[in-house]
């Protein structure tokens, strides 16, 4: 670890690779969000249509269901000749720059449909993406250089963010896409243009080295056809269950919350009801299924023991208050009097510098202290970043204090996420890469994005201010969690 130095170690190139990767993989997100919502505005979509295409993010919050497969089959020929990462992050890539071609020649007017199939596919293999791009981090080098990775993956996903967001409605914008006459052609244009961006990770791609990990993979063709098989049943179960589940009306924030949680987990035990039956049917053999589903997270718990809770909880609670407080800034900044203007150079330019300002020093900390310690530090600025918004929110309009205040948010953020993407790498086995960190980037979403749905709700019963404090507070378990880890690892140590 000695021979490296925490600033130089940012011009290796094993680290530089992880800037183009990160963009690649953070391009593709707003093209199914945010850009798209406001083409489809532009176009007269109407807004509960616009709405049902954020459907399509659901595979980023599910991707730990097909992970597996990513890890144990290979691609046919290519696999072969550029390696088991390579050939797969080689397939979606050119999947996502084709899809991106195949929309800019779709106006969402006349071929709604085809549009919306466009989209849910984009997102599918954009969330493969990140679980490949995921993986090759962690394998590509070693753990001391996973924080200045991760610390680039970030900074290139933010890069990535930007460009696909204001990036693309700059084109719009200078192509005139904003003129009260709708116009398909600046949106196809602007998303041609980010087909071209993605070739930067299909290229990085292409110039880039298999990392040198032992795999546990399936090669008898058969048993692949059979795995796919069962894994499609699987899959096919959870989402007939999800999207079937009776629909209930609650006043309670708590109760929605609880109802989510039970509709997703009985989505997910339908999937492992499947599973089992088509074991004992004998469609295919036991241990072909339990290495590739279930041998993962016996790894895990069996590594871990007891431990194994507090990492869960831990991954669990980190994002919570970043998150939820996150949902409603933007609003924030409207309702304190500030135009579109003064909160997209504030949070967009200054928000991305300091993001990238607090990857670096996340990194360079990680790299002289250690990641839990970061990671305290990260959870400890996460809670008190938002108390400076909840002072804010009394005063007067003051740009100097909003500008302060979101850079120090947002190098809170770049910060925090370096180190916990470093945690989160540390903790997988190298055998089951994607499928462990896809599991864990999902989980970490699931409470903060539950939670962050009723974000609106507890500002119209609250305020501003309260609600500010309240996403603080429950920023202290990640906190106390941290606490623990760290005293937990010194015992160990």
């Amino acid at each position: 670890m000695s021979y490296f130095n925490p600033v130089t170690v940012y011009l290796d190139k094993r680290v530089l690779r992880l800037l183009f990767l990160g963009f690649s993989s953070g391009l593709p997100i707003l093209l199914i969000f945010s850009t798209l919502s406001l083409w489809l505005k532009s176009a007269g979509i109407d807004r509960s249509t616009i709405t049902f295409f954020s459907w399509a993010g659901l595979a980023y919050g599910f991707k730990f269901i097909w992970a597996p497969l990513i890890d144990r089959i290979p691609i046919p020929f290519l696999s072969k000749n550029f390696g088991h990462r390579k050939s797969w992050l080689l397939i979606t890539q050119l999947s996502i720059i084709f899809i991106l071609v195949l929309i800019s020649f779709t106006d969402p007017i006349k071929n709604i449909l085809f549009l919306t199939i466009l989209i849910i596919l984009l997102g599918f293999v954009s969330a493969n993406q990140d679980i490949i791009i995921d993986a090759y981090r962690i394998e590509s080098a070693p753990v001391n250089l996973q924080t200045a990775l991760s610390a680039m993956y970030v900074i290139g996903y933010r890069i990535g963010m930007i460009v696909a967001g204001a990036g693309s409605l700059y084109f719009v914008f200078i192509l005139g896409g904003d003129e009260n006459d709708y116009n398909s052609k600046p949106w196809q244009t602007a998303y041609l243009f980010m087909a071209v961006f993605q070739s930067v990770g299909l290229l990085t791609t292409l110039l880039s080295p298999e990392p040198k990990v032992e795999k546990n993979i399936i090669y008898d063709n058969n048993e692949k056809i059979r795995l796919l098989f069962i894994f499609f049943v699987g899959l096919g179960g959870f989402i007939l269950t999800f999207i079937s589940f009776p629909s209930f009306y609650f006043e309670s924030i708590l109760s929605k919350g609880l109802y989510n949680f039970i509709k997703i987990s009985s989505a997910i035990m339908c999937s492992l009801i499947l599973f089992w039956v088509t074991t004992k049917l004998k469609i295919i053999r036991p241990n072909i299924v339990n290495d590739t589903f279930f041998l993962p997270f016996k790894q895990f718990t069996k590594k871990y023991g007891q431990f194994t809770i507090i990492l869960i909880l831990l991954i669990v609670c980190y994002r919570v208050a970043d998150i939820v407080m996150g949902v409603v800034a933007n609003l924030f900044y409207s309702d304190m009097g500030y135009s579109l203007k003064e909160i997209a150079t504030y949070s967009k330019f200054w928000g991305l510098i300091a993001t990238i300002s607090g990857g670096v020093i996340g990194g360079i900390i990680s790299f002289k202290i250690g990641v839990n310690f970061t990671l305290l530090i990260g959870a400890i600025l996460a809670a008190s970043s938002n108390v400076l918004f909840a002072l804010i929110s009394s005063m007067e309009p003051n740009s100097i204090i909003l500008v302060s205040v979101i850079t120090a948010d947002n190098i809170s953020a770049g910060l925090a996420s370096t180190a916990f993407v470093a945690f989160l790498g540390s903790l997988t086995d190298s055998k089951f890469t994607a499928t462990q960190f896809a599991f864990f980037t999902s989980i970490m979403l699931v409470v903060p994005k539950l939670m962050s749905g009723y974000s609106g709700t507890l500002v119209d019963i609250f305020g501003y201010h309260n609600f500010f404090i309240i996403t603080a507070i429950i920023g202290i378990p990640a906190i106390i969690l941290n606490i623990l880890l760290i005293r937990i690892s010194n015992k160990d140590e």
